[in-house]
């Protein structure tokens, strides 16, 4: 870094603004300077020679855009003057040769979880009651009501206390006070006491698929509860159904068996239609579900290595700082974990794109790299046929701060998934068992995406974001790590790590990235509590093919 520029890569003719920049200010980089010809934000670009229309922009050393106009060296690279572009893939035609990086400190290292009889082990350990269609969705909602408060699960009121107070002024008739009333930010009714002391919560999912859609997306939603049910972190779980939906109950059976031949957590399934009233499907689910709880409370936390860890990957709310601090501190930590043996899983298909050719060259095996092909093709056929396109991914947001095109998005966010081979491409909504670094077909949408790596298994999601994205899971525990400092004190009670100090260079990316994993291993053990649990940001949401970005 000199100047207060960065450049990735030799090949790159492009310079990073790592503070603003005002117009007429001569940078010098590699013993040549530069006149800027306008002002440059913090995150965005300026040329390093004169690019004419029609000129190739190159970043992180690959191909990022084209020039739509004229750009002068020096000049600022913005949406106006340069438009997305990707350079073409094909099969595997070199030989990954990888270094692993040291881990033997970690190679004895631990965690505290929940061993299951399949082998898998929880980070958590949850109950999980899910409908099968929505029109379960209200009968979820009132066992929600019943578990939760009865049991010690509901969380505090903070908010409720507060229209509470402002309830008690109006009845007061104290109108005026209501306007500039305060709150202490600590003050919430009590946690009561929980009933079972080794279950972590019951977790109630709801959603809008189940039926009316296609086939294809109501047996993917199986597929996708199927997963969270075979999930380490889940003990056992409530399904109710309707009947006469799509997603039936045997399709679910025939998943859960995909994923675990010899499944034998308690698994509860009630339909309504059979059960007659509403009540006895109730009474029934109750009656049911608090069996199994007692069974999963039985469970305890006793040590793993780290092999048996599966970290998901991602990012979101984007800046021009991801690629140069929090998701390659994450690539770090993910090579880290693939060296001991464990599992990672990078996503977000749309945000692969122009980068397809590096991370096919790095795949284990040609017929992993030729999935990873038909993946992403078939991926982008379906978003051309709504009228769509990978190059519409980058979000108002993205744009703003620094990620002008989707190829340029996605050369920064590929360094979440480190310099390791790749070992499995997965189609959704398919469960990971491979170690190393598998590749999963989702969209870039925080939500779905996320939704997807944890029903593939990720026991904990690391999850970058430089301008803020409040996120989580409702069983996997998500760690947010903020590309800048800005950011972390900004919006402090969503962030869990801080790394700007990368940019300051108050630390380093492969110092980080030991620190990332060291509170992977806190938080595995249930020793730390991420942010997104802590505000019950329980986020879930099924991918319909083909529909996002």
């Amino acid at each position: 870094m000199q100047n207060n520029v960065l450049q990735l890569d030799p090949r790159d003719n492009v310079l990073i603004a790592l503070t603003d920049l005002p117009k007429g200010d001569s940078i010098n980089f590699s013993g040549r300077s530069y006149t800027l010809s306008s002002n440059v934000p913090a995150k965005h670009k300026f040329a390093t020679a004169d690019l004419e229309i029609g000129a190739d922009v190159v970043m992180y050393g690959v191909l990022v855009g084209k020039a739509v106009k004229s750009i002068p060296r020096g000049g600022l690279l913005s949406i106006n003057n340069i438009h997305h572009e990707a350079a073409a893939f094909h099969e595997k035609s070199e030989e990954l040769r990888w270094t692993p990086p040291d881990v033997s400190r970690w190679k004895q290292r631990t965690f505290l979880g929940y061993h299951r009889t399949d082998g898998q082990v929880g980070t958590r350990n949850y109950w999980l009651v899910v409908p099968l269609v929505f029109c379960e969705n209200k009968n979820i909602n009132v066992l929600k009501q019943a578990f939760e408060e009865e049991l010690g699960f509901a969380r505090p009121q903070l908010y409720r206390h507060q229209v509470a107070e402002l309830a008690k002024l109006y009845r007061e008739g104290k109108s005026e006070e209501i306007k500039t009333r305060g709150f202490a930010q600590d003050v919430a009714s009590p946690q009561p006491q929980r009933v079972f002391g080794n279950i972590d919560g019951i977790k109630f999912l709801l959603h809008e698929g189940g039926c009316g859609g296609t086939r294809e997306d109501s047996d993917n939603l199986c597929g996708l509860i199927a997963g969270y049910i075979h999930h380490p972190n889940v003990a056992g779980a409530t399904v109710l159904s309707l009947g006469c939906q799509h997603a039936q109950a045997g399709i679910l059976r025939q998943k859960i068996n995909q994923r675990n031949p010899a499944f034998d957590k308690p698994l509860v399934i009630l339909e309504q239609q059979q059960s007659g009233s509403e009540l006895a499907l109730l009474t029934d689910a109750i009656r049911q579900t608090f069996s199994g709880l007692v069974e999963a409370n039985k469970s305890k936390r006793s040590p793993a290595l780290l092999t048996k860890l599966c970290v998901g990957l991602k990012c979101g709310g984007s800046d021009g700082f991801s690629g140069l601090t929090a998701n390659p501190a994450i690539g770090h930590a993910s090579d880290l974990l693939v060296a001991l043996g464990g599992r990672t899983i990078l996503s977000e298909f749309p945000e692969l794109c122009g980068v397809e050719q590096e991370l096919i060259n790095r795949s284990t095996r040609k017929e992993v790299g030729d999935r990873f092909i038909q993946l992403m093709r078939d991926y982008a056929a379906r978003a051309q046929a709504v009228r769509s396109g990978f190059d519409m991914n980058p979000s108002p947001g993205n744009m703003r701060d620094g990620l002008l095109t989707d190829a340029m998005k996605s050369a920064g966010a590929a360094k979440k998934g480190g310099t390791s081979p790749v070992t499995a491409v997965l189609d959704y909504p398919e469960y990971s068992s491979e170690p190393g670094l598998n590749l999963q077909c989702t969209p870039g949408n925080d939500v779905e995406c996320v939704t997807a790596q944890v029903g593939a298994g990720a026991s904990v999601v690391l999850f970058t974001t430089g301008l803020g994205t409040p996120t989580g899971n409702p069983i996997t525990p998500v760690v947010k790590l903020s590309t800048n400092t800005s950011l972390a004190e900004r919006m402090h009670d969503i962030i869990d790590i801080d790394t700007g100090g990368i940019i300051s260079g108050e630390t380093t990316i492969e110092k980080t990235g030991e620190d990332i994993l060291e509170l992977v291993v806190q938080v595995a053990s249930g020793e730390v509590r991420t942010k997104a649990e802590l505000r019950a940001q329980e986020d879930f949401i099924p991918w319909k093919r083909g529909v996002s970005l």
